[in-house]
């Protein structure tokens, strides 16, 4: 029996939307790269991108278990001598929350060009609104 393998020009993408209201963000982050990976499907293939879109809506509204707003910082580093950057949760949360989910998917997908080619797949909105409405995405309910 041989295995399969899929190819690139063979793959059928969906829209998926998720609400991510009243949800801890590390549960949704994670189940969300497993769909942008595409593990959701059985033709899944590690070395090809056989994900989906995912529209992530109410970004703001994602929650964080414990202490971790405070406590747990958002690091990033210049790439000079002594550049690191660091700012608290609670503030990234108050003036980005897009971009606070965004990496937390993000660092959850391979690295390298297929890494960044299916975070290029994930779509964050602030609010309940998005403007995907033409790709008629279905609404995915996670379980968490």
């Amino acid at each position: 029996m041989k295995s399969y393998l899929a190819k690139p020009q063979e793959v059928e993408r969906k829209w998926y939307i998720v609400d991510a209201a009243n949800k801890p963000l590390g549960r949704v982050a994670s189940q969300v790269a497993s769909i942008l990976r595409g593990k959701n499907k059985p033709i899944y293939t590690p070395h090809v991108d056989t994900g989906d879109y995912v529209i992530v809506i109410n970004a703001e509204k994602v929650v964080l278990t414990g202490k971790k707003l405070d406590q747990k910082m958002l690091r990033h580093h210049t790439l000079y001598p002594g550049g690191l950057k660091e700012i608290p949760y609670r503030e990234a949360m108050e003036k980005k929350p897009e971009f606070v989910f965004q990496e937390a998917v993000r660092r959850m997908l391979p690295k390298g060009p297929l890494g960044r080619k299916m975070a290029k797949k994930l779509k964050v909105y602030r609010g309940s609104e998005h403007n995907n409405e033409a790709q008629k995405p279905e609404v995915l309910e996670l379980k968490y």
